[in-house]
C-alpha cells in the first residue's frame, strides 16, 4: 500500500500479513502427481472448468460429460476430449499460444473440489479420438495434459453457495434466457423467442 493508494494491496508481504500463515494441511495436500484419491475425484466428476491463457487474454470455460469423461492415463497425464460446440475454440486458441492450463473438477453432492495445473497439447491422433467416441461421434480433438500440481480445495465455497441444494421444479428461472440475452445484445437482429424455441432440439441433435 502507498500514500496514493492506501487501501490497495500491492506486495506479497502485505497479502501474507492480511491472511496469515498457511496451514500445514493446505501445503501438504498439493502434490506433483495424481494420487489415487485425486484420481477417484476425477473419475467421479461429470463437470470441470478449464482455464487457459494466451495472447488474446484469459479464458475459463465449462467441460462436461458422464462422470469420468476426463481419463487418467497415468499419475502424470490426463486426457480431455473436446466435443463440438460453438466453434469459438477460445481455450484451444490459447493452448496453441501458451500450453499452461488449469482444471477445476466438481463432483455433485461433494463439497471438496479438485484443482489440477499442467500443460496441454492438442491431439487429433485417430486412435485417441476413437477412444472417446460418444453416440457414434468422435471428439474434435483430445487435450493431453501433463500434470504439474494437484490439490483438493476445501468445501467452504460450496457450503457458502449452497450449490448442491435441490432447486424446486417449479422455481422460476432466475436469469434471462439465452434468446433474451442474444436479442438484447444484437439489438434484436436475433429473434430471441425463435432462438429459445429451437434451442432444446438443436442442443439434443448436436450434443456430440
Amino acid at each position: 500500500m502507498t500514500a496514493a493508494r492506501p487501501h490497495v494491496i500491492q506486495a506479497i508481504a502485505e497479502l501474507e500479513a492480511l491472511f496469515g500463515p498457511v496451514g500445514e494441511a493446505s501445503i501438504r495436500k498439493e502434490v506433483p502427481y495424481l494420487h489415487p484419491h485425486y484420481q477417484a475425484m476425477i473419475k467421479a466428476s461429470p463437470f470441470a472448468v478449464l482455464a487457459t491463457c494466451g495472447a488474446e487474454g484469459l479464458d475459463a470455460s465449462p467441460r462436461g460429460d458422464p462422470a469420468g469423461f476426463v481419463e487418467v492415463r497415468d499419475e502424470h497425464t490426463l486426457l480431455l476430449p473436446e466435443r463440438r460446440g460453438n466453434n469459438r475454440v477460445d481455450s484451444l486458441r490459447n493452448i496453441v499460444a501458451d500450453p499452461r492450463v488449469a482444471l477445476l473438477f466438481l463432483v455433485p453432492g461433494v463439497g471438496e473440489t479438485l484443482r489440477v495445473n499442467g500443460r496441454a497439447t492438442i491431439s487429433v491422433e485417430p486412435a485417441l479420438l476413437e477412444r472417446f467416441a460418444m453416440n457414434g461421434q468422435l471428439p474434435k480433438c483430445v487435450l493431453v495434459i501433463a500434470v504439474e500440481t494437484v490439490l483438493f480445495q476445501c468445501a467452504r465455497a460450496i457450503v457458502r453457495s449452497n450449490l448442491w441444494q435441490p432447486v424446486p421444479p417449479d422455481a422460476p428461472r432466475p436469469v434471462p434466457t439465452p434468446g433474451e440475452m442474444l436479442e438484447a445484445l444484437t439489438q434484436a437482429s436475433i429473434d430471441g423467442a425463435n432462438y429459445d424455441r429451437d434451442l432444446p432440439e438443436r442442443q439434443r441433435t448436436t450434443l456430440y
